[in-house]
Order: C-alpha cells, then structure tokens, then sequence
C-alpha cells in the first residue's frame, strides 16, 4: 500500500472546484440571512440537492473515493461558504455515518435514502447521542432501550441533536444494559411519524445557527427488531462477551465519531480559510498612517501565522481521512489529533481576522465576527478539546490517562 500523498487527483480537484462555485455563488451570499433568521435554510438545500450536492449518491461516492481526500476536501469548500448553511447541507451525513457503521446492508438499503429524500422533497437524517447529563461521558446515557416481545421501547431524553425533531429518520443511540456501560449500548432507527418521539426545545445558539438544534423526546417509542442496527443476534452476541469480562470492541456512538472526526475537522478548517482570507484582502486595501494595514509587521506576521496554522490543519486532516479511507488505524489518534487542531485553529484564526479588522470586524458588516462565533462549537461538539487531548495522551503513553 502506498503512502499518504497531499497531491489531490484530477478527479478530486473537480469535485472540489465544482463544489467551491456552490459555495461561492449560492451558499455565501445567503449566510447573513439564514444566520438571522436562525432557521434551516430549505431553499439553500434543495438547491444543493438539485445539483446533486444534496444527495445519498454524493456522500456514499466521495466516502469511497480512492484517495479518502475528496470528502474532506468538499467538507471544506462548503464550511468555507457558510458554516450554519454547510452544517444543514452535511448534518445528515452524521446519521448516514452512524448508520453505515453500526447498521445491516439490508438497513443501509432502506434507510440511507429515506434520509435525503429527493431533489424535489429533500429530507433530513439526525443522529441523538447526547443527553442533557451525558455530553462527553457517553458511557452514562440513560436512555433505556427494553424488549417487549419482538419490539423495543424507548424513552428518555437527547439533546443538541442536529437536526432534532425535524429529521425524517432519527438514529438513537440508548441502554439496553446499563450495568455494562458503553458496551451495553445499541443503536436504532426510529422511522418517521412513529408515536411517542417528539421536539422538545429548539436551541438559540451562539453560532452556526442556520443548522436547526434541539432536544429529541423519546416517550414509549415502540420500534420493530428490525430497527435494531446489526440485528439482534449481534447484539446478544456483543452482551455476552461484555458480561463474561471480554473486549467487545468500540460501541455505537464513539464509533460514529471516529468515523467523522476528519470531516468535522475539515469543516473547522474551511472556517479558518474563510476568515483568514478575509483579513488577508482586508489588510491589502485598508489604509492607516499613510500606508496598506498589511505593510505593518504585526499585521503581516500575524497573516503569516494564521495561513501556516490551516496549512497545517488541513494536512492532519487529510492524514486522518486518508487513513480512515485506507484501513489504517488511528495508533497515535490521528483522527482526534486532527480534529482537537482543526477546532482550536478556527478559533485562533477567526479571532485574529476580527482583530485585524478592528472595530469594523465587530460589527456585522462583515463576515468575520459571524465566523469567529461559527468556529467556537468546533471545540465542543463531536468530542471536546478536552476529551480529544484524553483520547492522544492514552494514545501515546499506553496509559488509561484520565
């Protein structure tokens, strides 16, 4: 097997401008508006879903791209438009991926389109995993999962589900034995109109707030064994070894999230561009005491460091996408370190270009606040700095740091 390789394919490099055109000619321009208004930008992805940006075909196709870079690479394109309107447009793929992770073909099949729907009736697919006293520590969710007969009823409560409550499929991730902690947990598909899930709160939230986030209410939600993800047999197969003291392998949620890690990061990292882009072409034309902004050391160093730090979160990222793509393990935690420089990256570089644009960058003439508050959530969801940093040092000492 060959190694990591940086330079992208010619067919690569025509997903990534096709997409980029997207982005610059539909997603941008609507990104103050849908940010306002703080609602899920419909027209935005039925657009995306006419070009065939939107769609199953798009995800599975680039997943399975060659060299793992292509996803990546769109990811970054779109987040670099818009990050509320990229996170409405790719917040299905979470689903998609905890599906394809944990599910049978025969679910895949009958689940992963419904998801998207088609160009003319665009639906969504949202992934629940966290609850309001479970964020990172998913070892203690307490949504319970009971047989009963040949179903399986749920109740509890998730939170900060994207979209939450809208979704035309939920992918649920609950306790079938909480003696066992994470490896007592199980994944199901909850089907659309199925009695007892609601909406519960709509979160108003600092950034990204074109992407619809809310609380999910599960009240005896009655499913059949084929909602099941893996099926029963694996189930029980997984259980029994868990309870006779054997390594069952990763569970259902932090499985998703290593599969997605390089494409959160991405996401952080087309913010970073974004912003940094932004400043730099302002400190071309801004003048102060009788010269460009950007002929001041302070300025122009700073640039330098904000373009090297995405040069650098861009190669870990396509590092860890490229191993995912390729079978290799994440030994060092690669695809944590990825994400945990990507998030802290945008964060960096975002507040750097309003500090560059000075007062004007505070104010929402311009784009770069509303960057700088898109970027912080990239610390928080899909596993903490924290939690990353935790993931690299058990990584790297062989030790259960905790």
């Amino acid at each position: 097997m060959t190694g990591f390789n940086p330079e992208l394919s010619a067919d690569v490099i025509e997903v990534r401008d096709w997409v980029r055109t997207f982005a610059r000619d539909v997603i941008r321009p609507a990104g103050a508006e849908w940010d306002e208004r703080e609602e899920t930008p419909w027209p935005v992805i039925q657009e995306a879903a006419k070009i065939g940006l939107y769609s199953l075909d798009f995800f599975a196709t680039q997943w399975f791209e060659p060299s793992g870079l292509a996803l990546p690479v769109a990811f970054e394109e779109i987040f670099w438009g818009d990050a509320g309107i990229g996170l409405s447009i790719v917040g299905t793929g979470l689903a998609a991926a905890a599906l394809s992770a944990n599910g049978t073909n025969e679910q895949m099949g009958e689940w992963l389109p419904r998801m998207f729907g088609t160009p003319d009736d665009v639906k969504l697919g949202a992934f629940c995993a966290s609850e309001p006293d479970s964020g990172s520590d998913v070892g203690a969710i307490r949504t319970r999962a009971v047989r009963d007969g040949s179903d399986w009823v749920l109740n509890g409560v998730k939170t900060w589900a994207t979209n939450g409550g809208i979704a035309e499929v939920h992918v649920v991730v609950a306790s079938v034995d909480p003696s066992l902690g994470t490896r007592g947990q199980a994944t199901f598909v909850i089907p659309p109109g199925t009695p007892g899930l609601s909406m519960g709160q709509k979160f108003r939230k600092h950034g990204i707030r074109a992407s619809h986030t809310a609380e999910v209410v599960l009240e005896d939600v009655r499913v059949p064994e084929s909602c099941l993800l893996g099926g029963p047999d694996k189930l029980e197969a997984r259980l029994a070894r868990a309870r006779a003291g054997e390594r069952t392998g990763h569970q259902a949620a932090m499985r998703t999230f290593e599969t997605t890690r390089p494409s959160v990061a991405a996401m952080a990292v087309g913010i970073a561009r974004a912003a940094f882009e932004y400043a730099r072409d302002y400190a071309r034309e801004r003048e102060q005491f009788g010269r460009k902004i950007g002929e001041n050391q302070a300025i122009a160093f700073l640039l330098a460091d904000m373009a090297t730090r995405v040069d650098v979160a861009r190669l870990l990222t396509w590092r860890a996408a490229w191993m995912a793509r390729n079978g290799r393990q994440f030994d060092q935690a690669e695809g944590s370190m990825s994400k945990l420089v990507a998030g802290e990256t945008a964060v960096w570089v975002t507040e750097q270009a309003v500090q560059i644009l000075g007062g004007a960058g505070y104010t929402r003439e311009h784009p770069v606040e509303r960057f700088h508050r898109d970027a912080k959530i990239y610390t928080i969801f899909e596993g903490t700095s924290e939690i990353q940093r935790l993931i690299i040092g058990r990584a790297v000492t062989g030790l259960q740091v905790r």
